[in-house]
This record gives structure tokens, C-alpha cells and sequence, in this order.
């Protein structure tokens, strides 16, 4: 089967988050099943930076290797892509996104025409691809060379929709009759999301509880409607966890490697990250971690809610990353008020992350919405047991045999999360037990990609034998 992956970012050639993981992961577990896989993207210099090997392959487009034999092709335009950020600056988004990623699609639309790659499935991610779909369903839609080819939009984070002013839908090129309630139009705006939703075969999250969640008002950030009206064709499939990066028995950036059946090292982890932290080095207290951009999303409304009575429990926290400027100041002063219970650490620390994950007993994950989640797969792997709202990708993978969960959303459930994970660490037989199980657990990409090809088959009325 032949792929097009196109995605506004990819590891490792660029990332602002999530997304960048899968668009990088994906394909390579997908070539290992047989298909033939290439990955389109725009060319951000500054992001890819100059070091990269490339080769031209046609005028505005040159090209790498991905793995040995993924090709991946970089749309290049100097006046929109060759900037310090992928989507803006800290001032906000670029006036000119609509312009920017409108030419990427069409773009890689053209290219695909130039090197002679009819794709079987075009998949793409997030508002900054949904062009694609819609093209291949208006200006294309008698295009020879796409009859057979079929769409998947992948949502990562209904969130982030593509909101653009009524005056700059021309910029697109599409006519006007795709602007109105049934197509782009969205109370007035553009809406590339909506567009994609729409023109799109088949539509997917990256967990089939946020799948669910986002039909809701509630979680549907305004799109549930459209989202209601495709819930025959839209789907969930759980992100992988590249283990080869998030692995304790060969990390090389914690102190002390271990695994499931020499957990008495995974202490040695908690000492190195009680000193790091100034925290007083003892083994009898659970120490609480949290990685996490520091936001309301993310559950720092009730965590700030709930930092006064926790950190009147017996136990450590330490915290790292970076995010709204209110969650900074109220923590720094948390921070200064429980010096002795509580660490912690406003900036972005990749060793310091491994770290937390391997000395921390539990880790919290106490998001109001999660589309999928890394964090929680993360600390299984890594024996530091999450504790998570019951949300999106996170109901899909804790539970109560292999962490603590909650499912009413406030400061005062969090709360009794914690006292439960308190009172069962003081049981180190049923503690060690729960440890275990979560260490057992794989979320592999290769699991991800068949479920994806099973999902790209379906589309192309392919019937798969069991």
C-alpha cells in the first residue's frame, strides 16, 4: 500500500509537541509491515537547521531519508517557512498561517503528481494538513491521478482548530460556496479543522475514550455537531511509546538502571532525585512527580486548588515545566511555603524528566482533558505509578490495577487520589504488585500501525482475513 504522511511537524526534524512523535514514529512502524511510506512537511530552516542532509529533488523541494528508507520531502517557501518559529512567536500565531500552510498543501498536493507517487492514503494531521482533504473533494476532485486515493485526518488536539477571519478565505483558492455552514464556515470564521472533519474519508483521534468525548459539548470545543454527524466514520487508535527513547533497563540518562525483576534499584533513582531536588533522602515517604506543560489542560486548576492540603500529607513533589505565568508565581510561592515537601523546577529538562519518571513513586497526571497522553505509558514503563484524571487516553490505559484514578474532576478528588496512593505505599507487597503490572504493559507503535493499516484498509474496502 503507498502512504503519504503529511504533517506540520516531525521528529526529528521538528517539534513543538506531540504530534511531531507520532508523524516520526508511525511511518517507520508502518514500512515494517510493507507498505511503502513517504512524509511530507514544510522546510522550517531554523527548526531543521543546516546541518541536515538534504538533496534537491525539484524546484522548492528537496529531500532526506527517515530511518534507511522513509523519504521525506520538505516543501521549501524562504518568505513563510524560513522563521525562528513553527506557528508564531510568544506574541501569537502568525497573521499569515492560513497563507502558509494553504501553500504547503497545495504544495505537496503538486508534488506528489511530480515524482509519480499515487497514493493509496493520504493521512493527514491536525488543522495545518486539512487542506489536502478539502482540495481533493472540490478544485481536484476530477483529477485523474487521485480517483483512487483515499483520506484519514487524524485529530491530535481538537483544541487548536485553525481560526481564521471570513476576509481571508479567498487566500485558499476554493470557491464560495464551500464557505457556508455545510463546509469551512464556523460563526463567522474560517475553520480548517471543520473543513478537514468534513472533507476528510475517515477521521480518528489519538484514543478511542477522546474519540467518544469529543461527540460531547462538553469536549467538543464547538465541533461535536460535525463530529456526531461522522461517528460512523471516525474512530480511536492509542498512540505508541517509541521504547527504544523510554526504556529503564537501558536509559543511559538515570543514575541506575532497572527493571521489572531488580526494582530494589529503582530507590537508587529516588535518592539521586530526592538530592537533586534538595529533598530529604527517604525511602518511607512517596515521592509525587509531575512533567507537564504547566496549564489549566493539564489540570494545574485543581492542583493549585489542592497544594495546601497535599503538601500537608506525608510525602515529596517535585515538579517540572514550564507554562502560564499564574501557575508559575502560585508554585514558586508553594514552593517557598514547603521547602521541605516540595521541589520544584520551572523549565524544560530532558534528563531531569528521565529522572523524575525513575525516581518517582507516583506520578501525577491530573488533566482535565488528555486526547492520548505519553506521560502516564511513560511512567508504567518506568515503575512510577500514575495517578490521572479519568480522561481521554488516560481512562484508556490506568486503571485501578495499575494506578490511581479519579473520575469526578476537582481539587477534593484529587485529594482522596492521593491519600489512596498514600495509604497503599505503606503496603509494599500490594504497592510492589501494582508496580509491576504497570511495568509489564507495552504501548507499542507497532501495535499503533496495525491498527492503522487495518483502519487504511477499511477505507480502500479491503477485507483482511483473521
Amino acid at each position: 500500500m503507498k502512504i503519504v504522511i503529511c504533517a506540520s511537524e516531525v521528529v526529528p526534524f521538528a517539534k513543538t509537541g506531540g504530534l511531531a512523535d507520532v508523524a516520526g514514529a508511525l511511518p517507520l512502524a508502518l514500512e515494517e509491515l510493507g507498505h511503502e511510506v513517504i512524509i511530507l512537511m514544510p522546510f522550517y530552516k531554523k527548526a531543521v537547521g543546516s546541518k541536515l542532509k538534504t538533496k534537491k529533488v525539484a524546484s522548492g523541494v528537496c529531500s532526506t531519508k527517515l530511518g534507511e528508507s522513509v523519504n521525506v520531502y520538505f516543501i521549501e517557501n524562504n518568505k513563510y517557512f524560513n522563521r525562528q518559529g513553527l506557528y508564531g512567536t510568544k506574541q501569537g500565531d502568525y497573521p499569515d498561517n492560513l497563507q502558509r500552510f494553504s501553500f504547503y498543501c497545495k504544495k505537496s498536493l503538486e508534488l506528489l503528481k511530480r515524482i509519480n507517487f499515487q497514493p493509496d492514503i493520504i493521512h493527514v494531521n491536525d488543522w495545518q494538513t486539512c487542506c489536502i482533504p478539502i482540495y481533493l473533494k472540490t478544485s481536484l476532485l476530477d483529477d485523474p491521478f487521485f480517483k483512487n486515493t483515499k483520506t484519514l485526518l487524524t485529530i491530535h488536539n481538537l483544541a487548536y482548530q485553525g481560526l481564521f477571519d471570513a476576509a481571508e478565505f479567498p487566500k485558499l483558492g476554493l470557491e464560495l460556496s464551500v464557505f457556508n455552514i455545510e463546509g469551512l464556515e464556523f460563526y463567522g470564521k474560517v475553520n480548517l479543522l471543520k473543513g478537514g472533519i468534513i472533507f476528510s474519508d475517515c477521521v480518528n483521534t489519538v484514543s478511542s475514550t477522546y474519540a467518544s468525548e469529543i461527540q460531547t459539548k462538553e469536549f467538543g470545543c464547538g465541533l461535536d455537531g460535525v463530529l456526531t454527524k461522522r461517528k460512523n466514520s471516525l474512530f480511536g487508535i492509542l498512540n505508541g511509546l517509541d521504547y527504544s527513547i523510554w526504556n529503564p533497563s537501558d536509559d543511559k540518562l538515570v543514575v541506575k538502571q532497572y527493571d521489572v525483576d531488580v526494582l530494589g534499584d529503582k530507590y537508587k533513582n529516588k535518592q539521586y532525585l530526592q538530592q537533586v531536588a534538595k529533598l530529604k533522602a527517604n525511602n518511607g515517604l512517596p515521592l509525587f512527580g509531575m512533567v507537564s506543560r504547566l496549564s489549566e489542560q493539564k489540570g494545574l486548576d485543581i492542583l493549585a486548588e489542592a497544594m495546601d492540603q497535599i503538601c500537608k500529607l506525608d510525602m515529596q513533589l517535585v515538579i517540572l515545566g514550564t507554562g502560564e505565568e499564574r501557575y508559575h508565581k502560585l508554585l514558586k510561592s508553594k514552593s517557598k511555603k514547603y521547602s521541605d515537601k516540595f521541589s520544584l523546577f520551572l523549565k524544560f529538562d530532558n534528563a531531569l524528566a528521565h529522572n523524575i519518571y525513575a525516581g518517582s513513586d507516583v506520578f501525577l497526571m491530573p488533566s482535565r482533558y488528555e486526547p492520548c497522553g505519553l506521560g502516564q505509558m511513560i511512567s508504567l514503563r518506568y515503575g512510577s505509578v500514575p495517578l490521572a484524571f479519568m480522561t481521554g487516553g488516560l481512562a484508556d490505559t490506568v486503571n485501578k490495577e495499575n494506578g490511581f484514578i479519579f473520575d469526578s474532576y476537582g481539587s477534593s478528588a484529587l485529594v482522596d487520589s492521593v491519600k489512596q496512593a498514600l495509604l497503599l505505599y505503606k503496603d509494599k507487597k500490594k504497592w510492589q504488585s501494582k508496580v509491576a503490572k504497570g511495568m509489564k504493559l507495552r504501548f507499542s507503535w507497532q501495535r499503533s500501525a496495525k491498527e492503522y493499516s487495518k483502519l487504511y484498509n477499511k477505507l480502500l474496502g479491503i477485507k483482511i482475513k483473521n
